[in-house]
């Protein structure tokens, strides 16, 4: 039996599957809840499966859909051994699992591949040497002072309190 044990939080890793069957059988994995059946695990994201013949990617091949497609470095990769793959494949991505520990016991009719992990992005930059990237290089504006609006929305306030009670005083 081939278990894998997945990570709580488990990020970035591509699993790449042989699928040993069938065309139908293989096709009918992407129904909701079949793939879930043959890797032995339950609550997984159908939309971080990709269920499909090889031979759909044409040129592209496994190894442009892994390096391009999913972001796995093209130094992980052997691009003979991903070009004698055919047949229908199934990649799993981390994200399947919404961060929740699990344990795959796959089908003896899947076959695991390889697994890869994506390329992080690299935050990192170099210093921007120009004089406005620096910290308050930008003009200061001056600060506005709010009095005169206090001051107009207190004669308005005023204003309406005499009206009302001019017309109350009106009508008694």
């Amino acid at each position: 039996m081939n278990k894998q044990t997945i990570a709580p939080h488990e990020r970035g890793v591509v699993r790449l599957f042989a699928l040993d069957m069938r065309p139908e059988e293989a096709k009918f994995l992407r129904e909701p809840g079949a793939a879930e059946q043959v890797l032995g695990v339950a609550g997984l994201d159908p939309e971080q499966i990709d269920i499909f013949p090889v031979s759909d990617l044409e040129d592209l091949g496994l190894y442009g859909y892994l390096n391009e497609g999913c972001g796995v470095s093209g130094d992980q990769l052997d691009r003979v051994a991903l070009k004698a793959i055919d047949g229908w494949v199934m990649v799993l991505r981390s994200a399947a699992f919404h961060g929740r520990p699990a344990t795959l016991i796959p089908d003896r009719r899947i076959r695991l591949i390889g697994l890869y992990t994506e390329e992080a992005t690299n935050w990192t930059g170099s210093p921007i040497p120009t004089e406005s990237a620096k910290p308050f290089s930008a003009p200061q504006t001056p600060v506005v002072s709010d009095t005169p609006r206090r001051i107009g929305l207190a004669l308005i306030v005023v204003l309406a309190i005499l009206l009302i009670g001019g017309a109350l005083w009106l009508i008694r």
